[in-house]
């Protein structure tokens, strides 16, 4: 039973991804959470699992003409350089620290979205 719920939050989570560009994170993060990860755990989890999602759909985005390649690659690069930065400074925060600051991100992404 265990599997055939982790197989349905991934796909759930690998949906939103593909269809939003993004954001499957914010979905993997509380389902691994709920999963009994504690939050470092789940943070790094849902990373490892949402980066190679995020290259195939950027993939399809670009070879479908949705992401203009001089938008993408300096974009890329500085995904990149953020990706190692944050992976750093997740080692050096409390989960408890973590766990505030995702829940702001969020509610700071969802009240720009409402209002904006």
């Amino acid at each position: 039973m265990k599997k055939y719920r982790q197989i349905w939050g991934g796909l759930l989570i690998g949906t939103a991804n593909g269809l939003f560009g993004g954001g499957g994170g914010m979905l993997a993060v509380p389902l691994l959470e709920r999963g009994g990860f504690p939050p470092k755990r789940a943070h790094a989890t849902a990373i490892a699992v949402i980066a190679p999602v995020s290259f195939v759909s950027g993939l399809l985005y670009a070879f479908q003409g949705f992401a203009p390649l001089s938008v993408l690659l300096p974009t890329a690069l500085g995904v990149t350089l953020g990706g190692f930065l944050g992976a750093k400074l997740l080692g050096r925060m409390s989960g408890r620290g973590l766990s505030v600051l995702f829940a702001l991100l969020m509610l700071a992404a969802g009240a720009r979205m409402l209002f904006s």
